[in-house]
């Protein structure tokens, strides 16, 4: 396979005790991937990234970012978990870190989460967007702790007037975007490519319901997965693939 891996500009390399950062990490992703030994990367979150129902049988996102990294950039030996599970919060993933995430011992730590730690009604305890940024910066920090690079994901958008309890969605997307920049940790804000595909509102043709995506919808947070993590194989059959996709949705307005 002759596929190449675009690598990100502007990072900068991680010494051995430096202190983790976006730039350093996407460093080390970038020699990583273009070095011989095995990576083992977890992907975590909630329902939309665990994948079900909603993608009607297609690949979900992670499935997609397995196609790329193991077919065509060629890294059979790497594995790629999905350890999502559908209707958890944050405080479930960390209560059950061990399973989730360490016990892989992962290279790479993907997490997506914050659509139903929003959610409020008399069935639910509501938790407030500071609680959920802090233990977010937990999550962060015991990522790093195992030698992974952590990549922080922020969930994308809502029909908000027809998902009744998760009117505060872009008060936890926006706790995202602080803990990333407060941590200095990798940010994929799908929340802000959705709502630019959808010109300022909710991109329907990427949604299977209010607040899951759709198989279109896994194309497009897949495509800015691997538009930030620079996995860019050359040539893809794949990107074309997602990206004709997304595209075709877009006319369904």
């Amino acid at each position: 396979m002759n596929a190449r891996l675009f690598a990100v500009p502007n990072a900068e390399p991680l010494a051995s005790d430096a202190t983790p950062s976006a730039a350093s990490d996407v460093r080390r992703l970038a020699e990583a991937l273009g070095g011989a030994a095995p990576l083992t990367w977890v992907i975590t979150g909630d329902s939309i990234t665990h994948g079900l129902v909603h993608t009607q049988g297609a690949r979900s996102y992670p499935e997609h970012l397995h196609e790329l990294v193991r077919g065509e950039l060629g890294r059979t030996r790497d594995i790629v978990i999905n350890s999502a599970i559908s209707g958890h919060r944050l405080t479930d993933i960390l209560g059950d870190f061990d399973r989730r995430v360490a016990s892989w011992r992962p290279d790479v730590v993907t997490l997506m989460i914050g659509t139903n730690d929003l959610s409020t009604g008399p069935d639910r305890v509501t938790v407030e967007p500071a609680d959920f940024a802090a233990s977010l910066g937990e999550f962060v920090d015991r990522v790093r702790a195992l030698g992974a690079i952590v990549v922080l994901q922020t969930p994308p958008s809502i029909d908000v007037p027809n998902a009744p309890g998760r009117e505060r969605i872009v008060d936890f997307v926006e706790a995202v975007r602080e803990v990333a920049a407060s941590e200095d940790a990798l940010l994929v804000d799908q929340h802000t490519r959705f709502t630019a595909i959808g010109h300022g509102g909710v991109p329907w043709g990427l949604m299977g319901d209010p607040f899951h995506p759709n198989a279109a919808g896994h194309a497009a947070l897949a495509l800015e997965l691997a538009r930030e993590l620079g996995i860019r194989p050359d040539p893809s059959r794949t990107l074309a693939l997602l990206e004709a996709r997304v595209q075709a949705a877009r006319l369904n307005p």
